[in-house]
């Protein structure tokens, strides 16, 4: 049902609608009323008859997928993507694949997205990360999960805590409503329940005022419990699209506003930014009542659906602002809350997630970063629809995790997000690929990581607890940090690394190994560090004078590493005449494997690595 405030709008249909051929016309037909229980098992038959081919194959893979059948999504999908398909029906049979826990399959089809759409957000965030699943995996966990009991055995979901205690949602419980063609379980309405003292929810009860014949809710209301934004459908104003080919009426959702007057919900009304042509639905709205987020699939913005926000004078709008690539993407971004202390939640099946749609939050107090807020929230089915009341100190969301859509509890985990920060101690420069440990107070190693290219490593720790971070790079001293005790939220350590300098005797400069990558010629990161440090050397002593000794190992032919090894010396050098050193206080020669530093037969791979080196003698002190 959550698949109706991403992908649905409503239809009252009258006559025939076009068809894709004579076998697939009824197919087709309530394939476009988004009628995809029905529309499937019409394609089936096809299927069935012996009438099955690629446009058969993939109706039948997206009308499982916009109901969530992930198992028969994958079937169909696979046999679609037997001949070539447009970039789309990859991203939706990896994310289909993703939440049937093939993950392996699901970067493959990812991988083919990103070839054919190079430029798209999602298949950048993936090309530059395809193996961030680990890194999801291993994070804090930030709340612990409980099914709410105010589930029942259909679709629950946007369920949202208020200051008095009334939890309100959105449920298709009320069986006396007639069917919702799309997914044959009644229609919405919205529901007010209370939050008890223990946790639990009760009397759970229809708001008679304000629900229609129509999908109604889910709901936001103010912090003084007197306003409240709602979604209903625009058949109620009597708006609508006309698709004349189709003889059809397309209907869309709108937001409503009422106000609490006499111990009820009355004054229903439209807001003035609905529109026939798109969606306009799942308000959130910030503490002071001045800001309204929303989803929509307004023009202007990056995807099916995104995130927007617009402000709020009385019953005065302003116009609607797109709240960016940060947080939006080309797929589908929805179900926006925002907390008092302005954090912004929401569900993106666009970011990186385990699958289905995940649940994200940013802080917009500052300039952070979205990130996935990680299990148990977030599993590979589609978790959305995430609210957290800041008093109280608990959140709702919704999740099909078990085949329905329910609403499930989140107590928050106290938590720290300890990060190092590596620098060199002279410089201040930050230095990547660092080894990172966290060990806890008996010196039992947590976790460990290597810093990424900001200097950073982030690790998940207890409140309160002691935590130290062993630090170590080729080339310098290592180091401990401690990690100061804290109740919750992030604490940052600035590692310095003292370089370890050269040592300078009377017939050469030792410097740590100057490695070179198998086969390879060029100034690795690690070597720059090191060969800036013979810089310094050479500008305290101006008179020195060095000659660069390049080394290949043992595997390739003699002539083949002496010319490798030629090409090594002579980039050691140019490396130092970049960095401001005269020509004439520098030369080199490659010794191919004439000199290993280790003899060996059948050398391992660490003693290859010590054989390809660089030595550096003094000519002229």
């Amino acid at each position: 049902m959550r698949k109706i405030y991403l992908t649905l709008s409503f239809v009252m249909a009258s006559g025939l609608l076009s068809a894709q051929n004579k076998d697939t016309k009824v197919a087709d037909k309530l394939f476009d009323r988004y009628e995809y229980v029905d529309a499937a098992n019409e394609y089936l038959k096809l299927t069935q008859n012996g009438k099955g081919d690629t446009y058969v194959f993939k109706q039948l893979a997206d009308s499982y997928y916009s109901i969530f059948n992930t198992k028969e999504a994958v079937k169909w999908y696979a046999k679609a993507v037997a001949q070539k398909q447009d970039a789309e029906t990859y991203y939706k049979y990896a994310q289909m694949l993703k939440s049937e826990g093939n993950y392996a399959e699901s970067d493959k089809q990812m991988k083919q997205f990103a070839s054919m759409v190079p430029s798209d957000q999602r298949a950048k965030a993936f090309t530059s990360n395809p193996n961030y699943l680990p890194t999801l995996k291993g994070q804090t966990k930030l709340f612990d999960v409980s099914k709410s009991d105010i589930s029942s055995d259909k679709t629950d979901f946007g369920a949202v805590l208020t200051n008095d205690n009334s939890v309100y949602f959105s449920s298709a419980r009320n069986t006396s409503r007639r069917n919702s063609n799309w997914n044959e379980e009644p229609y919405l309405d919205l529901y007010k329940a209370t939050y008890n003292s223990n946790g639990t929810i009760s009397e759970a009860v229809a708001v008679s005022n304000l629900n229609t014949k129509w999908h109604d809710g889910p709901a936001s209301v103010s912090a003084d419990g007197k306003t409240m934004y709602y979604g209903s459908e625009s058949f109620n104003e009597k708006e609508y699209t006309k698709d004349k080919a189709k003889k059809s009426k397309f209907g869309k959702i709108y937001l409503y506003k009422a106000t609490f007057e006499g111990g009820q919900w009355t004054n229903s009304k439209p807001l003035p930014f609905n529109n026939a042509a798109y969606d306009v639905r799942n308000p959130s709205l910030s503490k002071d009542g001045k800001t309204l987020y929303f989803s929509s699939n307004m023009p202007g913005g990056f995807g099916a659906e995104d995130i927007w926000k617009v402000t709020i004078n009385g019953d005065t709008y302003g116009k609607p602002e797109n709240l960016g690539s940060k947080i939006n993407t080309e797929a589908n971004e929805s179900f926006p809350f925002i907390t008092e202390d302005n954090i912004l939640y929401f569900s993106s099946n666009g970011k990186e997630g385990f699958g289905g749609l995940d649940v994200f939050k940013i802080d917009l107090n500052k300039a952070s970063e979205v990130i996935n807020i990680g299990a148990p929230v977030n599993t590979e089915k589609d978790d959305f629809s995430f609210t957290y009341n800041t008093n109280k100190k608990v959140g709702f969301f919704s999740s099909n995790r078990t085949g329905n859509d329910d609403i499930y509890k989140a107590d928050p985990v106290c938590a720290v997000q300890a990060i190092a920060v590596v620098k060199d101690a002279k410089t201040g420069t930050i230095i990547e690929q660092a080894k990172v440990v966290l060990v806890d107070a008996k010196e039992k190693t947590v976790g460990n990581q290597t810093t990424a290219v900001n200097g950073k490593a982030a690790f998940g720790i207890n409140c309160n607890t002691v935590y130290s971070f062993q630090v170590s790079k080729q080339g310098y001293e290592s180091g401990v940090f401690g990690i100061a005790k804290t109740d919750g939220g992030e604490v940052v350590v600035e590692a310095l690394l003292t370089p370890i300098m050269p040592i300078i005797t009377e017939k050469e400069v030792i410097l740590q190994p100057i490695y070179f990558e198998y086969d390879k010629s060029n100034i690795t990161q690690e070597g720059a560090a090191e060969l800036d440090k013979l810089v310094q050397v050479m500008n305290e002593y101006p008179t020195m004078v060095i000659f660069a000794k390049s080394h290949t190992d043992q595997r390739g032919s003699d002539r083949y590493n002496l010319n490798l090894s030629d090409r090594r010396a002579k980039s050691t050098v140019q490396y130092l005449v970049s960095k401001g050193i005269s020509k004439d206080r520098i030369s080199g020669q490659g010794f191919g494997e004439s000199e290993p530093k280790v003899t060996c037969d059948n050398c391992t791979e660490e003693q290859h690595a010590q054989n390809r080196r660089s030595e550096f003698l003094i000519v002229k002190k």
